[in-house]
């Protein structure tokens, strides 16, 4: 049980990334004040965290609804999970955040950065979306699915708590301690998701 609880966790970790996360809020609620930024950063996990439990109740239902097998997710997620790694690894989404959260700088009309970029899809993604669904699907039993779960909420009370300490977390980490440590994540995932691509395939043909 904690391995699974471990694994769930780094996967979790490694997907929605709290270290790479902290920079972009940091610099969306720059000038702002300790209120706002606080509010922003609760409400961002709340929503996110009610996305991301609606895909971990109802996702293996959507899916047998449009007649996709769970070998099928499993597969495809993997294969997506590991782009995104490969993403990670050349800093490809740093740059995509970044330039998400400029184009909310640019637009004054969106004040409220809770929901877009935060909630989503920086935090509620694609990679975490597909991660919360795999974990469930390959879990056996109430158990196994409430320790997903639960490795899930200890993810986002962390997230939440890196963007409540986002602005001294920065200068804590830094810019190049933040860039090596989203490679070494990046890794990781490659190999998480590729392990998701042989479960999937195995299971096809078995």
């Amino acid at each position: 049980m904690t391995e699974l609880f471990i694994s769930a966790f780094v996967t979790f970790f490694v997907v929605i990334d709290p270290p790479g996360c902290a920079p972009i809020f940091t610099s969306l609620t720059a000038g702002t004040d300790a209120a706002h930024r606080r509010t922003m950063a609760i409400r961002s996990v709340l929503v996110a965290s009610g996305i991301l439990l609606v895909f971990a109740v109802f996702g293996e239902d959507l899916l047998g609804a449009l007649g996709i097998s769970l070998d099928a997710f499993r597969t495809a997620g993997g294969i997506m999970l590991f782009l995104i790694a490969l993403d990670m690894v050349f800093e490809k989404r740093t740059e995509r955040r970044e330039s998400r959260a400029q184009d909310v700088k640019d637009n004054p009309e969106h004040e409220d950065i809770s929901i877009f970029p935060m909630a989503i899809p920086m935090i509620a993604g694609p990679g975490s979306i597909a991660s919360v669904m795999l974990l469930m699907a390959k879990s056996n039993g109430l158990t196994e699915s409430l320790i997903v779960l639960g490795a899930l909420a200890a993810m986002l009370v962390l997230t939440l708590i890196s963007l409540l300490l986002a602005g001294p977390l920065m200068k804590l980490l830094g810019y190049r301690v933040e860039a090596m440590i989203t490679r070494i994540l990046g890794v990781v995932l490659a190999a998480l998701a590729a392990q998701f691509v042989i479960d999937g395939i195995k299971a096809s043909f078995a």
